[in-house]
Order: C-alpha cells, then structure tokens, then sequence
C-alpha cells in the first residue's frame, strides 16, 4: 500500500463527501446533495437536494464533530431508506403492495399519514441503530472486561483490553457481514465513492477510466473516524481509571460526544494534510478500509460520477427527482436508457 496514492501532495483537498446506498451513491457538495441510484433496466435515478445552512454551532471545534456525526447518521439513514424505496418501487405495484401489508406500517400510516410514519420509521431506526452500537461496542466489552478484574488490577491494563475487544467485534462484524452478497456490492459503491473523490480531487476529468487508476482508500472516509473513536476511547477512558461497572457504563455513555468531536477534528486534519504524523495516526483507519471498500467496476463508477456531477454542477436545478444520464444531467427515462448504452453496458452488448 503507498501512503503517497492515498495522501496526495498534489490534491485540492476538499469538503465533498457521500456514502454507498443501496445500488448507488449520495454525493454531498459545497450547497447541494445528490444521490444517484442504478435502477435493474441500467438506467440512472438521481435526487437533487440543496443542502441547509449550516448552524454557527458548526464554527465551533469538538461540537461541530457531535453535530456532524447525529446528522450524519440520520441523513445516511434516510438517504438508504430512500434508495431502498427507489427500488422497490420499481419491482411494480403487486410487490409494492406486498410489501405494504406490514402491520406496523398499515398502523402508523393510519393514525399518522404515510408521511409523518415515514418519518417516524426513520427517526425509529436511527434509535436502533444507536441502542445496537451503543450495547455492542460500549457496554458488552466493559462488561466482559469484568471477567479480567481476577487476574489483573491494572485500571490501564483492563483498559487496554476492553479496547482490544471493542475494535475486535468491530472488525469481526465488518467481516462478517462482508461476506453477504448485497452488503459486497455496496462496499462496491462506497470504492466508487472514494476513486471519484480522489480523482475530483486531482482535477482530472471525471471518467471511469480516470477513477480507476485511483485507490478505493481515502483519509476522510467515515471508516477512519471509527477507528479514531474506538482509539480515542481506549486513551479517554484510562483516564477514568477503573471504577465499578455502573459507572464505567455512564461515563463512556458521557464521554461519547467529546469523543466523536475530538474524532472529527482528527478526521479534518487527515483530509487536509500529508505530514507523516497524520499518516501514522490515520494507518489503521485506512486499514480497516480494506474491509469496507472493494474494488468497483466501472457501472459503479459511472453512478458515483453522475452524483459527483449533480453535487457540484452550478448549472443543474436545484432541486430534482428523476432519470439522469451519465453525467447527471436530469431526463427522461428513455435518455438515461439510451446514455447507460452508452456507457460500460452498451460496450458490453
């Protein structure tokens, strides 16, 4: 691995940043968002949002990283529900009407409206999502670590440990869930993120054949800033010493946002800089990136191209919903079917 491809003497760094969806990529530029989606006839769908102001709060060093990393969770959620819609609306009405016999949601859009129990839905799976993290890599290793209190009572000793199985599940359950099909193909999605950032970045034309010759790592990738927080806890929290289980619980829980905040600016300085003290730091997040990219092939590349298009175009409308051909200009469906012939499936037929 050259450290040299990853952290670029040369690049323009910049604040454009996305996310692998299901069948396609969210790209997230200086005012708009766009997320594009590979649709099964081949043909691209692309959302335009503008992005929000941003709150003064965002000045603000260690908040700015709690804010971003809430709102980054609750935007990645909504944009793969989103994608997860995308799709399944196209199967046709008797699949989507299949699907809508759940009987949570057939209750909530009854007494709520489809919209706000789209809504509810998604705010609900961001909970999970944060109870499951949270009871996985917080509190069962503090737990076990327990266990260890017999042979050792060494407060950083059992620090050390508790931050050895925490990055231990983590890598596991990234392994894991590798393995399956559809998760292999977004890992896909998120190379062809990092390839097309890194080849904007080095003001090359933005073309699969450009992309590819770049590496599927990138220092300001969120795969990183995990690693930052799960190092980070491992010094914050030998700090504290070893107090009795109750407590180690709360004040990790407390110590969680300055933790993220701290991660965050970490993850900055990473994407802005190529001393040899950030790469050192940033080594075992680009490691890790190993198991959460792959390598993407150029139908991959040619979505996270039209959503970089979209993300930074000036001359595209603001907002929009809709076909796109290659290079994320909006159209309609039988242009975006005509430009993806035009690309790595017409090349193939």
């Amino acid at each position: 691995m050259d450290l040299s491809r990853i952290f670029m003497k040369n690049a323009t760094p910049t604040k454009m940043g996305g996310q692998a969806v299901m069948e396609g990529i969210m790209m997230r530029g200086a005012k708009k968002t766009a997320v594009c989606i590979r649709m099964p006839d081949h043909a691209l769908h692309l959302k335009i949002q503008n992005n929000k102001e941003q709150s003064k709060w965002m000045k603000v060093p260690i908040i700015r990283g709690c804010i971003s990393f809430f709102a980054a969770l609750v935007q990645g959620t909504k944009t793969l529900m989103y994608s997860a819609d995308v799709l399944e609306a196209y199967e046709g009405p008797e699949q989507v009407q299949a699907a809508q016999q759940d009987r949570m949601t057939i209750w909530l859009e009854k007494h709520f409206g489809k919209e706000k129990s789209w809504s509810i839905m998604m705010y609900a799976s961001v909970v999970f999502a944060l109870v499951f993290t949270v009871g996985l890599f917080i509190i069962l290793p503090t737990a076990v670590v327990k266990l260890c209190e017999h042979f050792t009572s060494s407060a950083f000793l059992l620090n050390l440990i508790e931050g050895i199985i925490r990055i231990g599940l983590f890598i596991g359950y990234v392994a894991l869930i590798r393995l399956m099909s559809d998760i292999r193909r977004v890992f896909q999605f998120h190379g062809a993120e990092h390839k097309t950032i890194h080849c904007y970045e080095n003001n090359l034309e933005l073309t699969p054949e450009n992309a590819d010759a770049f590496y599927t790592l990138h220092p300001r990738c969120g795969t990183s800033f995990l690693m930052f927080v799960m190092v980070l806890t491992v010094l914050f929290y030998a700090c504290l010493g070893w107090p009795s289980l109750l407590w180690r619980i709360v004040s990790r829980l407390l110590l969680l946002p300055l933790i993220a905040g701290g991660s965050y600016e970490l993850l900055r300085w990473a994407g802005r800089s190529d001393a040899w003290i950030v790469k050192m730091i940033s080594l075992p997040g680009i490691c890790l990136q190993k198991l959460t990219t792959c390598e993407p092939e150029y139908e991959h590349l040619e979505v996270a191209i039209a959503a970089m298009h979209a993300a930074d175009g000036e001359p595209l409308p603001e907002e929009y919903e809709g076909p796109c051909d290659l290079q994320g200009n909006p159209c309609d469906h039988e242009e975006a079917l005509r430009s993806a012939l035009t690309g790595v499936f017409g090349q193939d037929n």
